[in-house]
């Protein structure tokens, strides 16, 4: 009888332990989402063949945001082997290369505009602002999260 009363708290043991573990988490922290808008912008340069690539946002810091939460920044530009290709055209070509990285969704596009996608399990936005003719421009920025 002692046997079963000890296997039947074990597993009850168990079964709690394995409901703790899944309530604690909470999601990446903001370093974290940091380096990986850092990968999808990189991947996503590299994917859509921009030349010329320049980092003018390493990111790297976080930028409070108030309540112990901060977000992280990175941004990219680069110039198009067609140089009069025109920005709606431009940002339309990385949208379609960012499927290829990771599952983005559009929030936001109001046609020769910036174009935001979003990725609401990494917690990270990317913009798709190019400037002009040629040349492209991504910036991306995670969501207010946890510093620790």
């Amino acid at each position: 009888m002692a046997f079963f009363v000890r296997r039947g708290v074990a597993v009850c043991v168990v079964m709690v332990l394995v409901a703790v573990s899944g309530c604690g988490e909470s999601g990446p922290t903001a370093a974290e989402a940091g380096e990986t808008l850092k990968k999808h912008i990189t991947e996503l340069m590299r994917k859509g063949q921009v030349l010329d690539v320049r980092i003018t946002d390493s990111g790297g810091r976080d930028i409070p945001c108030g309540e112990g939460k901060a977000k992280r920044t990175f941004a990219a530009a680069g110039r198009d082997p067609a140089t009069e290709r025109k920005p709606d055209s431009l940002n339309t070509l990385l949208v379609g290369a960012l499927s290829g990285v990771a599952p983005y969704r559009i929030v936001e596009d109001r046609g020769n505009a910036p174009i935001r996608l979003a990725n609401d399990e990494y917690k990270t936005v990317i913009i798709l602002e190019s400037p002009s003719n040629g040349q492209y421009a991504v910036r991306g920025e995670t969501e207010c999260l946890p510093t620790s």
